[in-house]
């Protein structure tokens, strides 16, 4: 039986589980990613419970209405991760400024500068972003949902050609570099998430709409198939400059995907292996050869784990 070492660093405790060795305790995430983050309203009355009067809470993701942990409540909580957040996390909105904002729940906090929104006549809020309304917070609501989707109307090949694809470009690669120099200086002994994206069932329902990419799967195949080509030349560039930026400063690569409900999968894992997985394994077959001692954990449903085997 191997010795466990008494005391690890959070980045040694994170790194020993990932590589299925026995850390000293079991790693601890606070709000280290997009998927387990915590909403700034909850956020802002753990602050308060535990009598942490100090700061004021950012939201980095506005869909989800996500606090940025601060040193204080990650230290309170032990957690062994930091997040290396996108320049554009969700909706084109960078988080780069800031400006001073009032939450759902009427608490202070700190926007993304370029966050604006207008209420209708429901009171709902709408945001916009060049001119078209592309989310919507209904009125008393606490997150935002997708309002509208760019390839809602797509037939063809020609649509998909036009369609913009999100491409890394000099600011975010800056942004990203400088970010992560900091969190090394700043967060020294912890494991540094980087948030990469990366996703392919996930980026054709937020393209698409739910229903129009599910009808299109079955309506259309070779369509979606096209599309999920040209994502993954997009994804493998970017996945190119993200690792040349920020490679030698991250501990994990996040690449998740919306694969299902609380109640299953959206897809039959018959479609999952034609579709959707040839296209997520050329993304990580490319982390795997630039760093073959890496490991990797698949987006997980349970009923398409036996096709990750």
């Amino acid at each position: 039986m191997k010795e466990v070492k008494i005391f690890m660093t959070h980045r040694e405790r994170v790194l020993a589980a990932l590589n299925h060795r026995e850390p000293d305790r079991v790693p601890i995430d606070f709000g280290a990613m997009r998927s387990t983050g915590i909403h700034a309203c909850t956020y802002v009355e753990v602050k308060k419970y535990l009598g942490m009067k100090h700061g004021i809470v950012k939201v980095y993701d506005i869909m989800q209405m996500l606090a940025e942990p601060e040193r204080e409540v990650i230290e309170y909580f032990k957690a062994d991760i930091v997040q290396l957040h996108r320049l554009r996390p969700v909706f084109g909105i960078p988080i780069d400024r800031w400006k001073e904002g009032v939450l759902p729940n009427g608490e202070k906090c700190l926007y993304p500068k370029e966050f604006n929104y207008v209420k209708n006549k429901k009171g709902d809020k709408e945001l916009i972003v060049n001119g078209r309304v592309v989310a919507r917070m209904p009125k008393n609501g606490h997150w935002f949902d997708f309002a509208s989707f760019p390839l809602a109307d797509a037939e063809s090949e020609k649509d998909i050609d036009a369609h913009k694809f999100d491409k890394f470009d000099e600011q975010e690669l800056s942004f990203i570099k400088n970010q992560a120099e900091k969190l090394k200086k700043d967060y020294p002994d912890y494991a540094v998430l980087g948030e990469f994206g990366g996703t392919i069932f996930e980026e054709g329902l937020f393209t698409f709409g739910l229903e129009k990419y599910l009808t299109l799967l079955i309506r259309k195949p070779k369509l979606i198939q096209y599309f999920n080509e040209k994502l993954v030349e997009v994804h493998l560039e970017n996945l190119k400059n993200y690792l040349a930026a920020v490679g030698d400063y991250i501990d994990i690569i996040r690449m998740g995907d919306d694969l299902g409900t609380q109640n299953g999968p959206y897809i039959s894992p018959k479609h999952y292996r034609k579709y959707i997985k040839p296209y997520q394994k050329a993304i990580y077959d490319e982390v795997h050869r630039i760093n073959p001692r890496g490991q990797s954990l698949p987006p997980f449903m349970w009923e398409y784990t036996p096709l990750h085997t």
